[in-house]
């Protein structure tokens, strides 16, 4: 298969002599498009870190990021904003809904900030899938955790990225939501063709990936 993400002796240093930290030490890795891939790895192991410079909101100290054979670090600021905006679609753990807008408001800020339209069949369908078709005049502070982060991936999957990452996405949730949430992702992902990339403590999800990247003390041991 095609590789639609690459990492390339990648590293990221905080600090320096004895308070050194290496959160990435040296990282290759190679995903595949359309491709299920979990990131795990105690607390501190540099997997977050990892996966917002694949994302390119972190800065690496040296190395590379290719999306599509694109280098992310080598493109001036403003033009990486518009890449990322067009090419990823990002869950976080803590939704980042804006409050004053409604749910179908905040599926389709995205595309509006690209000064985009909206494909609203397929905005639709992506609603109708993940089960929100009741609640899109609803505001934040009306739903559930589990219907925020249903609205966050919703959100993610609008402007059709070619890649999705999620960081921690069910790390807010109890375990039932979670799981749920857990095979919305996967399912959602299949459906619309995203290579999907999860930075996960849930096991359920770890274990859903076609692959398990594990990473310690900002290493791949495991891939």
């Amino acid at each position: 298969m095609k590789i639609i993400l690459e990492t390339k002796d990648l590293c990221k240093l905080y600090g320096a002599g004895d308070n050194l930290v290496k959160a990435a030490d040296h990282i290759d890795i190679a995903i595949s498009r359309g491709e299920f891939v979990s990131i795990v790895g105690k607390s501190g192991s540099g997997k977050s870190t990892l996966l917002h410079m694949i994302g390119g909101l972190d800065n690496p100290t040296s190395g590379e990021v290719m999306i599509g054979g694109k280098s992310l670090f080598s493109m001036k600021e403003e033009e990486r904003a518009i890449f990322r905006r067009r090419k990823i679609g990002f869950v976080f753990q803590a939704y980042n809904l804006v409050a004053a807008l409604n749910v179908w408001e905040n599926i389709v800020l995205p595309i509006g900030l690209d000064r985009s339209k909206a494909d609203r069949d397929f905005v639709r369908d992506i609603v109708e899938t993940l089960g929100l078709e009741s609640k899109l005049g609803s505001f934040a502070s009306q739903l559930s955790g589990g219907q925020q982060q249903r609205v966050a991936i919703a959100r993610a999957l609008a402007s059709k990225p070619d890649i999705l990452l999620a960081d921690e996405p069910t790390g807010n949730l109890d375990s039932k939501t979670g799981d749920e949430v857990a095979s919305l992702l996967k399912v959602t992902a299949e459906k619309y063709g995203q290579t999907l990339v999860v930075v996960t403590h849930n096991e359920e999800l770890s274990q859903m990936a076609e692959r398990v990247i594990m990473i310690e003390d900002g290493k791949v041991i495991r891939s």
